[in-house]
């Protein structure tokens, strides 16, 4: 489990590609590494994956072809940087909201609008998907909790403060990009479960 609470960003040091499969290699300094064993897992831009080796600061991590195909963790290379936050332990203070590091889509980045001391972000989704889209709702964006803006059609806003800008990579994302989404869980299971009594009412 996550909170969205992203510790910090890492450097990928190298990549290993191979056919349908990935093994990243990140640089994970200071705390990001501290107590940290093989078979822990750490969210890289929201994903979750299980550490495999261990090489000082330098961790490795693999990749399989559905992360790589569902996750813009196939997009990075040598000298990018991730979003990174070690996994929940238990009494934890949780900032966020909680995280699976599930990636439900990517979206892209369709719009930004920089002000004196904030940056808002405009985000679509498919349109099958906006219904988990929820205004002042709990949303996950490469591993950041954020509290949904507006919405509007199968587009939505996030506003970020200075403090997210220069912990993430928010502070460097373009219009174009892809970041991962993890809808709020508690918000599909309603969405969902309201949905189906709905339709079993319309047939009965």
């Amino acid at each position: 489990m996550f909170t969205g609470i992203v510790q910090g960003m890492a450097f990928v040091e190298a990549i290993d590609k191979k056919q349908d499969f990935q093994t990243h290699v990140v640089k994970l300094p200071g705390e990001l590494s501290e107590n940290l064993t093989v078979g822990a897992s750490v969210a890289h831009n929201g994903c979750c994956l299980t550490v495999t080796h261990i090489e000082g600061e330098k961790v490795s991590f693999d990749l399989m072809q559905e992360t790589l195909s569902a996750t813009n963790l196939s997009e990075l290379n040598v000298g990018d940087s991730v979003n990174i936050e070690r996994a929940a332990k238990f009494g934890d203070e949780i900032g966020g909201h909680s995280m699976s590091g599930h990636i439900s889509i990517m979206s892209e980045v369709i719009d930004i609008i920089d002000t004196p001391n904030n940056k808002t972000i405009w985000f679509s989704v498919p349109s099958d998907k906006i219904k988990y889209v929820l205004e002042k709702g709990y949303i996950g964006l490469d591993g950041c909790s954020l509290t949904i803006g507006e919405v509007k059609g199968n587009t939505f806003n996030v506003h970020l403060i200075p403090e997210t800008l220069t912990r993430t990579l928010f502070g460097s994302r373009q219009v174009g990009d892809k970041v991962n989404v993890e809808f709020d869980p508690q918000t599909q299971a309603i969405v969902d479960t309201v949905e189906r009594v709905m339709q079993r009412n319309a047939n009965q």
